[in-house]
């Protein structure tokens, strides 16, 4: 309805968004949120709280102040050369298949080198919601962002409030100190900024590292030799723990995922990983932004679930065909099956023939 009737409220809007950005104040009718819990996924359950993700709907008049100052930062960013370029969410022409790539590649680099490698998928408790807004103010200014513009980004955290709508019923106001809103445009760039730093802190011990918003993964290459290995990654997840108490984030070790890929053809080891006051155990596949990684990158396990995702999917679409037309069960297929194929679907280059056979036949 808004874009059909855009030419008579476009120069009020583009007035409405002028004078906040010379100003440095975002209204506060813009900073109101609506938060509805959404389930992570469709198997966990319902009655527990932490299986929610906690969404935030925005009006759409925010929304396009946020992106018109997420455009401006971005480019700001690119053109000082300031992006963590270990970081693939939020910047143009990344995504979390360049983000799996440089991992994988990694991997593979250190394996043909006859190395063995750690993979640590960091997992955080509520991330975006814990930001400290004095300490993601101060990591704005270090980037030289000052004047109207630092005071705009301390105007947006500033005065924020939410309710919760759940079952038709709608909570009371209540005010944000901390955090930023998931389901907004500037949220996930802003965070990502906020982690600028542990770059420096993973580096300090010889690992490498690869980002996709608050999804980080560690890689640490050693021959199989190294009995200290255990001891540098403990270590390291130490120090990270450390510098995500100093930043009000908090490390989840029961969900943190520990993968050893090893030197071929060196024999598997079992490295004992202690994490605040807890053992990180090895295992044979993870889940690795919605791709099933294996310890030997066969994606194995990935090809299987997909196809079987994929099957289950062809077969309900055939239950259903005789009431579809053809176009409709094109959409149907493209955007159910084809898109969970195309998905990263350049991690399986290089394999067997007989490996992606099952993709194939669907």
């Amino acid at each position: 309805m808004l874009q059909t009737i855009s030419p008579d409220l476009l120069p009020f809007i583009t007035t409405v968004i002028n004078g906040s950005l010379t100003s440095g104040h975002v209204p506060t009718a813009f900073k109101k949120a609506r938060v509805i819990p959404i389930l992570k996924k469709p198997a966990l359950d319902p009655s527990d709280i932490s299986n929610y993700r906690p969404v935030s709907l925005l009006s759409f008049l925010s929304k396009i102040l946020e992106r018109v100052v997420c455009n401006q930062l971005s480019d700001y960013l690119m053109q000082n050369n300031l992006h963590d370029p270990n970081q693939s969410g939020f910047k143009a022409a990344h995504s979390t298949e360049t983000a799996l790539l440089a991992v994988t590649e990694k991997l593979h680099a250190a394996r043909s080198a006859k190395l063995s490698s750690v993979l640590i998928l960091l997992d955080l408790s509520a991330a975006f919601d814990t930001v400290n807004h004095k300490t993601l103010l101060s990591t704005l200014r270090s980037l030289g962002i000052c004047g109207t513009a630092w005071e705009w980004f301390a105007s947006y955290l500033d005065g924020r409030s939410y309710q919760v709508t759940w079952k038709g019923l709608t909570s009371a106001p209540r005010r944000l100190s901390t955090g930023v809103p998931q389901g907004s445009v500037l949220g996930p760039l802003l965070f990502s900024l906020y982690t600028h730093s542990l770059g420096k802190v993973i580096y300090s011990h010889g690992f490498s590292y690869h980002c996709y918003a608050d999804d980080t993964q560690l890689i640490f290459s050693f021959p199989p030799s190294d009995t200290t290995a255990s001891a540098r990654i403990s270590a390291c997840l130490a120090d990270i723990s450390s510098w995500m108490t100093a930043h009000q984030l908090k490390l989840n070790p029961s969900k943190t995922e520990l993968l050893i890929i090893p030197g071929d053809p060196s024999p598997a080891q079992d490295l004992a990983i202690s994490l605040s006051n807890s053992m990180i155990s090895p295992s044979a596949t993870a889940h690795n932004l919605r791709v099933t990684m294996d310890n030997q990158l066969s994606f194995s396990s990935h090809v299987t679930n997909v196809t079987r995702s994929c099957r289950f999917l062809l077969y309900n679409i055939r239950r259903i065909r005789p009431f579809l037309s053809t176009q409709a069960t094109q959409v149907l297929v493209q955007s159910l099956i084809i898109s969970r194929l195309d998905y990263c679907n350049s991690l399986l280059a290089g394999l067997p023939l007989n490996a992606i056979r099952p993709l194939q036949m669907i």
